[in-house]
């Protein structure tokens, strides 16, 4: 393979491997005897934040999801309470790249995959935890988590956070057996 080949066979691998994750991960869980039907109040407790610009941020994405499932944000007094937390952490990530394929692993006679190039990539995963307490028992009735890569533009970063809200929020309320007639 000449050069010019090997170039562009490794930039179109970095293309199409290099970015880490391109999927948010959700995840939501909740007690199974809560019935939801008898929330519409809720009210702010605490956002943990490294990054005081996001406490705001956070508390909108949140709020547009449960307005949009008739809930009513009060001062105090909800009926649900909220905390959320947001982690970020570094990962890392090795991706070896071959230049040219053979017909196997390399061994006397020269069949091989022949030259390997191995870069390392270092990203950011922002997770955001969100908990929603009973008010009046102070139990924890229903959680969620999204977490994506973290990019350097803050608009993509806002973006994604209303994406990973929204998702974690779809299926919200869950139904309690009490509600299904179980």
């Amino acid at each position: 393979m000449n050069p010019c080949h090997r170039i562009l066979v490794f930039l179109a691998f970095t293309l199409i491997f290099s970015n880490p994750s391109s999927a948010q991960h959700v995840r939501t869980d909740y007690d199974r005897g809560t019935n939801f039907s008898q929330y519409k109040t809720y009210s702010w407790e605490q956002v943990q934040t490294e990054n005081p610009l996001w406490v705001n941020r956070i508390k909108d994405a949140v709020n547009s999801a449960l307005a949009s499932k008739g809930w009513t944000a009060v001062g105090s007094g909800g009926s649900v309470a909220i905390m959320a937390m947001e982690i970020t952490r570094t990962h890392r990530t090795l991706n070896t790249y071959y230049d040219s394929f053979g017909g196997g692993w390399r061994r006397k006679g020269g069949i091989g995959f022949g030259d390997a190039t191995t870069t390392e990539d270092t990203y950011r995963v922002g997770t955001l935890v969100v908990d929603l307490f009973d008010s009046k028992t102070k139990n924890l009735v229903w959680r969620g988590s999204t977490s994506d890569v973290l990019y350097d533009k803050s608009e993509k970063n806002i973006k994604n956070l209303y994406i990973g809200v929204r998702k974690m929020f779809g299926h919200f309320p869950p139904e309690s057996k009490n509600q299904q007639g179980h």
